[in-house]
């Protein structure tokens, strides 16, 4: 992919790749052990694999004039392996990825729709798409590359150490989706989250500075939520947050700041930690035709329109719960002496002892 297709669109599709090797590497492995359980009982092996953490199905590839079934396989890694030098490979794997989303759907749901294996804008016309879709599938089915005894600490490590090999690509547009380590781990220790807490990040890219947050914790005992505008980003999310054994992680796709979704019955749900590294400056943050914030996060003052700092430093201050609660937020330097309205947010910060 490198040289031909932007590093914030190939990151998509190889890490996508990964999560659909480490499910099906799983799968293979539980199916020969439940072969020996059962004696080869397939009845008794498929309910087994009904209760797995991750179903994989099978998928039926249809004649589009006839309706009949002309094949069918296991919508795994393997079975698009096998059939790697197809012109339809890119079709095949979307075919795959949707089918396991349906069978997971409390997990998966919606997961892989904003991911698009056979496009042309993206990753090339049929010819040069199909060689590096073939590739692909190639390098992950290397000998010694089994998953299905990674733990998940490995697995999440390699996924972030991944992501952020292709943020050294992006260059600049790598803030979008991933905050450096250093940084989440100095966020994480000054925001000190507890055991029990409820931990959100407003902009939470690929989820990197939320789980580090929960590390911190140290016990397991923490619930996860992320807000995050772009669909592709919020996917990554998603899987960041299964491949480190975070099942119940809340990643909603959202914009944080003019319709905000993790909403408790009329209010902004609150939390004991909040962190963020939202995007620096952001122009024409607010819906000019929305009316005044429901949620009056920007009451009395409305940070300036051509700079978001100070509106994602507001919402988090609202999410935020009264006395215990903790923040931590990159801002760019600006914060700190800009007047005008944002002069007067930050006077107000100051006077209502916000800021340690």
């Amino acid at each position: 992919f490198r040289g031909a297709v932007d590093a914030t669109q190939y990151k998509d599709y190889v890490l996508t790749a990964l999560f659909l090797k480490y499910i099906s590497d799983v799968r293979r492995k539980h199916v020969e052990e439940f072969r020996r359980e059962y004696r080869g009982d397939e009845v008794r092996i498929q309910r087994r694999l009904d209760r797995e953490r991750f179903k994989v199905p099978t998928v039926e590839l249809k004649n589009a004039k006839t309706n009949t079934v002309e094949e069918s396989f296991v919508g795994d890694f393997y079975s698009l392996y096998e059939r790697r030098t197809r012109d339809n490979v890119g079709e095949l794997i979307n075919i795959a990825l949707d089918a396991i989303e349906k069978a997971n759907e409390g997990k998966l749901g919606g997961l892989f729709r904003a991911i698009y294996f056979n496009s042309e804008s993206n990753i090339g016309q049929t010819k040069d798409r199909n060689r590096r879709l073939r590739t692909l599938l190639e390098d992950f089915a290397k000998p010694g590359l089994d998953l299905s005894e990674t733990s998940e600490d490995v697995l999440g490590d390699a996924y972030i150490f991944l992501i952020e090999r292709f943020a050294s690509d992006a260059g600049k547009k790598a803030g979008e989706f991933f905050t450096p380590r250093k940084v989440s781990e100095v966020l994480a220790k000054l925001a000190g989250p507890k055991s029990g807490d409820r931990i959100c990040d407003p902009a939470c890219g690929s989820g990197s500075l939320l789980l580090r947050a929960g590390e911190e914790v140290g016990d397991g005992n923490f619930q996860l939520f992320g807000q995050e505008s772009n669909g592709q980003t919020r996917a990554l999310a998603r899987l960041n947050m299964l491949l480190h054994g975070q099942d119940s992680a809340r990643i909603d796709w959202c914009d944080t700041l003019n319709s905000p979704t993790l909403i408790e019955s009329d209010h902004l749900m609150r939390f004991d930690v909040v962190v963020a590294n939202p995007p620096f400056s952001l122009d024409k943050w607010w819906d000019e035709n929305g009316g005044a914030d429901p949620y009056k996060r920007f009451t009395p003052h409305m940070p300036p329109k051509s700079r978001g700092d100070y509106a994602f430093i507001l919402h988090m201050l609202a999410i935020t719960r009264p006395v215990t609660g903790r923040r931590a937020v990159v801002s760019p330097h600006g914060v700190l002496f800009r007047s005008g309205a944002e002069g007067c947010i930050r006077e107000m910060l100051i006077r209502q002892n916000s800021l340690d």
